[in-house]
């Protein structure tokens, strides 16, 4: 793992750095990481988009013609963190980083001509329909079933925890097609359109308040041929593809760290404050944090020079996503423990840091959930990574 940049690699970083501090869009006054208006159809989001589509650079590393900039993946890679970095957002989504990656070596040409394109241009949104309400951490018991009928496959079950699903446009999905086969295989990989006559999306409310997941219901709902991904009972082994693609994102590292940086920073601004806990308990934490931050980092350059090596990043993904997703609930306490009894306020207005600390408590309880469990991931480490027996 080389950690300089070849020659190359450093201008185009000064080029991507110099970019963003041109156009980049307005940050918060108090300190943390910006946010944009929500949703693709705000100003502000499809701004910054045209500004990236026009460069090719919402997903550098895809082909020219499917509207990248066909660069190479550490350049996309250098490109991931400095945005990370800078606090601005690449608006491609699920779209770019999960489902348009697996299209690429998945999929066959009329399907990447259809929706490689659509995804960067902002036309399409995805979401993704894997965990069932019996099928999260064992995922592949899951029993939402598909059956072939002519040119068409009709699908019923139901999915969980579907991220985004009251926004998508499209949803990439396993459905089982093959009961008798062993349940890791007898799956296939389903593009869907969420209009389709049928589908149901619910809203569920997480326990910060916030509306992110649904349940997905289908009845009847027919699904095209010509929407299969790979091949018929092979739906499996692409999916695991896209959360190796999901596992392997500098900005979780570079995100964490700078949510270290607020907190050490209001800490010290209000040292001499009640709202900050007298007894200190805090600071010994906040240093094994900051070093565990940078351990964060390094996991990410990892799994990034697999990819630049030209295989796909497995086990190794699984080790930067269960140790981030333990990191960031281990920060969030960290930040509960500095503001003692205030932690416990919710409403922004009254609230230390506008409530970020408690909201970020609350919703990464998730985050060793989503995108697989970390008993998942620690099972992927033991069996892919140390060869260690099933059972």
């Amino acid at each position: 793992m080389e950690f300089r940049d070849t020659e190359s690699q450093g201008a185009w970083r000064k080029e991507v750095h110099s970019f963003i501090k041109a156009e980049r869009p307005g940050a918060d006054g108090d300190g943390a990481p910006p946010t944009m208006e929500e949703g693709p159809e705000s100003s502000a989001f499809k701004q910054w988009r045209g500004k990236l589509a026009a460069k090719g650079w919402i997903a550098p590393a895809w082909p020219k013609e499917y509207g990248g900039a066909g660069l190479g993946v550490m350049e996309q890679f250098i490109l991931n963190e400095e945005f990370a970095e800078a606090r601005v957002m690449n608006p491609g989504g699920m779209g770019t980083s999960m489902i348009g990656p697996t299209i690429i070596i998945h999929g066959n040409e009329d399907q990447k001509k259809e929706h490689l394109g659509a995804i960067l241009r902002g036309e399409v949104r995805w979401c993704q329909g894997y965990s069932e309400p019996g099928s999260g951490s064992d995922l592949a018991s899951l029993q939402t079933r598909a059956v072939r009928d002519g040119d068409d496959w009709v699908i019923n079950g139901q999915k969980i925890w579907t991220s985004g699903a009251h926004m998508a446009d499209m949803m990439f999905m396993l459905a089982r097609t093959d009961p008798d086969a062993p349940k890791h295989r007898g799956i296939t990989y389903f593009l869907m359109d969420m209009k389709s006559p049928g589908v149901t999306v619910r809203p569920l409310i997480n326990m910060a308040d916030g509306h992110a997941f649904n349940e997905v219901f289908f009845e009847d709902v027919r699904v095209p041929q010509r929407n299969v991904l790979g091949e018929v009972n092979r739906g499996w082994y692409i999916g695991t593809t896209t959360l190796d693609f999901e596992r392997s994102m500098i900005g979780n590292a570079v995100g964490q760290r700078q949510t270290l940086e607020y907190y050490i920073r209001y800490a010290k601004e209000h040292a001499n404050e009640p709202v900050v806990n007298s007894t200190r308990t805090w600071r010994g934490e906040f240093a094994d944090r900051w070093i565990e931050a940078g351990t964060a980092k390094m996991l990410s350059y990892h799994v990034v020079t697999l990819q630049a090596s030209g295989r796909v990043p497995n086990h190794e993904a699984s080790i930067a996503k269960l140790f981030n997703t333990e990191l960031s609930q281990r920060i969030a306490r960290t930040a509960m423990k500095l503001l003692g009894t205030h932690g416990q306020l919710r409403d922004p207005k009254t609230a230390p840091m506008k409530a970020r600390a408690s909201g970020s408590y609350l919703q990464t309880v998730a985050s060793t959930i989503a995108g697989g469990t970390s008993e998942v991931q620690r099972g992927i480490v033991a069996t892919r990574g140390l060869g260690l027996p099933r059972g």
